[in-house]
């Protein structure tokens, strides 16, 4: 009923940029919270950056500075635009949203990951 679709992601070396979208699209009554998780082989999960639907964000200590994550409420797209990046920051990137059905009802939807892989 709701997909959430990522592009953007790629090859790229250290100290170069990237930007990745996730576009929601279906039965969407309104989108709250949208963010940008990441999780490297062996890792758990973790939050990269979250924006409310009033625009209010937050970000990770390790991307602050580097990362920005903003949103088209018109489009129902987030965006993460990543500067500087390091090898380190090499995972897969997934979306998050908490998405407000016709029903009324919030449900949490998650993209299906896109890769980043920083090079040294």
């Amino acid at each position: 009923q709701v997909q959430l679709v990522e592009s953007g992601g790629g090859l790229v070396q250290a100290g170069g940029s990237l930007r990745v979208s996730c576009a929601a699209s279906g039965r969407i009554f309104s989108i709250n919270d949208m963010a940008w998780y990441r999780q490297a082989p062996g890792k758990q999960r973790e939050l990269v950056a979250s924006i409310t639907r009033g625009l209010n964000t937050n970000y990770a200590d390790s991307v602050k500075g580097r990362f920005t994550i903003s949103r088209d409420n018109a489009k129902n797209t987030v965006y993460l635009q990543m500067n500087i990046l390091k090898p380190e920051d090499t995972a897969l990137y997934y979306c998050n949203a908490k998405i407000r059905q016709t029903d009324l009802l919030y449900y949490d939807y998650w993209g299906q990951g896109t890769q980043v892989t920083v090079s040294s």
